[in-house]
């Protein structure tokens, strides 16, 4: 369809009023008769002879013919900003294990009258039993010339590691209440227990090493890397066995009175008051596979150079530790909601 006219305008508007119909989404929009399209109402003239004219003179006829044009509108919707309280706090793990932390030194040492006190007395009384019941019976210890450094060596590294796995086993239980919030995870409670605890253990180990070679002629010859080794040692053993002890006490509840008949007898054999060369071979070849063993070993070898530690095994402690942790947390990581709020 042609039109015969033209609208006052512009040249594209000519040309528009020259293609004919104008088709908006595909609906076509008829010109009413008479006006312009695309002048908002303005009348076409008629000269003498009755061809429409546009006001300026120029017959709409003599533009050149074009297809239809065909104009498709959309209009997208606009997007909603995205809302401030959706921005994903920065750092929020280490919050969370920053407030976990201050939660257990004030609850676990705060609260109680002496607080980190009591945590070096339990060690020095330990040492102390034990110096004064062998000093009796032996007059000199089996490596050096002092009971106390002695004992030491196998208590405090035994100490370090029952305590960890003690603490985390029991990690998730006592932050339950904050485990509710999703900003905390069941991995915050554990990673928080394990450092206030082994800080406040290489701390009562720093003070009582010091005190006993300070003040007793114990003729030791310090590897500061073999006890630093045997402290990693201990600590990475503490750490992977009570994460797994973490899921098991939650998940079976007898097995709070099965572990502590369990770590009793872990004392007796675990090389604290004897040295594990002058067990029978048949005797040492069941303990070698005790951790304690190991980790006991190491750190005697960084206080007396003479002694002959080659049975103990560091990489033996750390595959059992890995494997030890890893199982735990895989366990936890499938579990642990359902066994803190679901039963």
């Amino acid at each position: 369809m042609d039109y015969q006219n033209m609208c006052p305008g512009s040249a594209a508007n000519a040309l528009a009023a020259a293609a004919g119909p104008v088709l908006f989404s595909g609906k076509t929009a008829a010109p009413r008769p008479g006006l312009c399209p695309f002048s908002a109402g303005r009348t076409l003239q008629q000269d003498r002879l009755g061809t429409l004219r546009p006001p300026w003179g120029y017959p709409a006829a003599s533009l050149p013919e074009t297809r239809p044009i065909r104009m498709t509108v959309r209009f997208s919707q606009p997007q909603k900003p995205a809302s401030p309280t959706t921005k994903p706090r920065s750092f929020a793990s280490f919050r969370a294990i920053a407030a976990l932390m201050l939660r257990e030194m004030s609850t676990t040492y705060g609260r109680t009258p002496g607080g980190y006190i009591w945590a070096i007395l339990e060690p020095v009384a330990g040492i102390a039993i034990l110096t004064f019941t062998f000093s009796f019976l032996f007059h000199s210890p089996a490596i050096g010339t002092s009971f106390e450094l002695f004992y030491a060596t196998g208590l405090l590294p035994f100490l370090m590691a029952t305590t960890l796995t003690n603490k985390i086993g029991n990690s998730l239980l006592f932050s339950k209440p904050l485990l509710a919030y999703p900003a905390v995870t069941f991995v915050d409670a554990i990673v928080a227990r394990f450092l206030v605890n082994f800080a406040t253990e290489l701390l009562v180990f720093y003070i009582v090493m010091t005190g006993i070679i300070v003040f007793y002629d114990t003729r030791a010859m310090l590897d500061i890397a073999k006890v630093a080794e045997a402290i990693a040692l201990a600590a990475l053993f503490g750490l992977s066995l009570g994460t797994l002890n973490a899921f098991l006490f939650m998940r079976f509840h007898l097995w709070h009175v099965a572990w502590a008949l369990i770590s009793r007898p872990l004392f007796m054999i675990s090389g604290v008051f004897f040295i594990f060369n002058s067990l029978p071979p048949m005797l040492r070849d069941y303990l070698w596979f005790n951790p304690y063993i190991h980790i006991v070993g190491i750190m005697r070898s960084g206080f007396y150079p003479t002694y002959d530690a080659t049975y103990a095994s560091p990489l033996y402690v750390v595959l059992v530790s890995l494997a030890l942790g890893v199982s735990g947390l895989l366990l936890l990581r499938k579990d642990v909601k359902r066994l803190l709020f679901e039963r």
